[in-house]
């Protein structure tokens, strides 16, 4: 319960703590083919956009892969990951007609656990498509369809790969929703909620708020347009390393930020090098990858 309530508070500023991570914004320089230039470039100067190191996996469900499929994709052992928790933890209560805000699962101390999500939908690598099933990563996508629509069939692929993996509502156009009325507001994400229905059979219950920019119309929009979770993130994966909310480390719980792009954005880097930057990251800091979903 005292995990909960810590978390509730941790809420109460997700979206500057969601700002400060630069987010779909700017993780990268040029920052994504949406528009908006980066202020900022968070690289490391130091690493290798070839050089491989620590850890992934081939099972989604639990434990580690019984193959060696990681080190077709540059890493040196499995990535772990956590089982289906017996009990899903108490997640804060939305305000009445507003959609709850997560920016990490409240699970304990010790259960290092995190949570990988990938949005947008501007690069569409095949080699990705490859790596994601080969290690069964479950992610949770958030899709914006003016850049993931032109081929939804790769999304599609990743969805129905055997990991677990999930589409979810990124907006319509990626507009910053908190300079937009309501109105506005609502068609974005309603929008975006009835084209993904109709492309994959399903309404998705999770959304995300392009750059992490959300007001109280954002919550009341989300909720009416049938998404009562609005997940944002406590880490940002950018080129070569992770950008932080808050110290320079995981935190259990803490749902992960990447996006789907490519060299151009990546600085010559391919989305499966960044991938695998990722997985190195987490494994460095001996945590296991969950789904999301299994959480929620």
């Amino acid at each position: 319960m005292r995990y909960a309530r810590r978390f509730v508070a941790g809420t109460l500023t997700a979206g500057a703590l969601a700002l400060s991570l630069t987010g779909c914004g700017n993780s990268v320089d040029p920052i994504e083919r949406l528009g908006r230039k980066t202020a900022q470039d968070t690289a490391s100067p130091s690493a290798s956009p070839s050089v491989p190191a620590p850890a992934a996996s081939s099972s989604a469900t639990a434990g580690t892969a019984g193959d060696e499929a990681y080190r077709k994709w540059g890493l040196t052992a499995p990535v772990q990951y956590a089982p289906k928790p017996a009990q899903k933890p108490q997640l804060p209560k939305a305000a009445p007609g507003k959609a709850a805000v997560l920016d990490r699962i409240p699970v304990a101390p010790t259960e290092k656990v995190v949570f990988l999500t990938f949005d947008d939908g501007a690069e569409k690598d095949p080699e990705f498509l490859k790596m994601a099933a080969d290690l069964k990563l479950p992610i949770s996508m958030f899709l914006t369809d003016n850049v993931a629509s032109a081929d939804y069939g790769h999304f599609e692929k990743l969805r129905d790969n055997g990991s677990g993996s999930t589409i979810n509502n990124h907006t319509l156009t990626h507009p910053n929703l908190r300079t937009l009325p309501f109105a506005a507001q609502k068609k974005e994400i309603c929008g975006q909620q009835e084209r993904l229905e109709k492309r994959f059979g399903k309404r998705p219950p999770l959304f995300r708020p392009p750059f992490g920019n959300y007001n109280d119309d954002t919550l009341r929009a989300a909720a009416e347009c049938g998404a009562p979770t609005v997940v944002l993130w406590r880490a940002s994966m950018q080129i070569n390393d992770f950008q932080y909310a808050e110290g320079s480390a995981l935190k259990p719980g803490d749902i992960l930020l990447a996006h789907f792009r490519g060299p151009s954005e990546l600085k010559g880097a391919t989305e499966t090098q960044m991938t695998t930057r990722m997985l190195q990251r987490i494994q460095d800091q001996g945590y296991k990858i969950a789904r999301l979903e299994d959480y929620l």
